[in-house]
């Protein structure tokens, strides 16, 4: 059983996308909740066609890697790897220079047109509320549970 102040981290993950109607509820929360904008463009997840809508949906989300190769591209240090896989953002010390995009492995960090800032997934989960069908949820991390950083 778990203290009260040990945390169990968990990070967002796609298990359902056979549900998936591509309304884009889960994006557009995203972008409204944490970035304040009503633009998919700014959201931490993507949702695109698998190539068709007869063969469903995908979702391009964050993978939560731990060592997260963005925070190690990262020459200021405004991604820093997470305790349990993924990372945290500072975008007051973000230089907009783009490398941990290039070093994203899923291409899931999106560099935002306008404001020249990484936008990526912090497994925050408010967007799983949001999907109609259920097809994101938040699962235990299996990284980091007795990780310091």
């Amino acid at each position: 059983m778990l203290g009260i102040l040990e945390a169990v981290m968990k990070i967002l993950r796609a298990t359902r996308m056979e549900r998936c109607i591509g309304c884009y509820s889960c994006s557009l929360a995203c972008a409204r909740l944490l970035h304040q904008s009503l633009s998919w463009h700014r959201s931490g997840i993507r949702i695109r066609s698998a190539g068709g809508l007869s063969t469903g949906f995908e979702a391009q989300v964050c993978l939560g890697c731990d060592p997260a190769p963005c925070a190690h591209a990262c020459p200021t240090e405004a991604f820093r790897q997470r305790k349990g896989g993924g990372v945290r953002v500072k975008r007051s010390v973000c230089i907009r220079c783009g490398e941990c995009s290039r070093a994203c492995p899923v291409n899931a960090i999106y560099m935002d047109a306008e404001t020249g800032l990484p936008v990526v997934c912090i497994h925050c989960g408010r967007c799983t509320a949001f999907c109609p069908h259920e097809c994101l949820e938040m699962i235990e991390s299996a990284a980091g549970e007795d990780d310091d950083r």
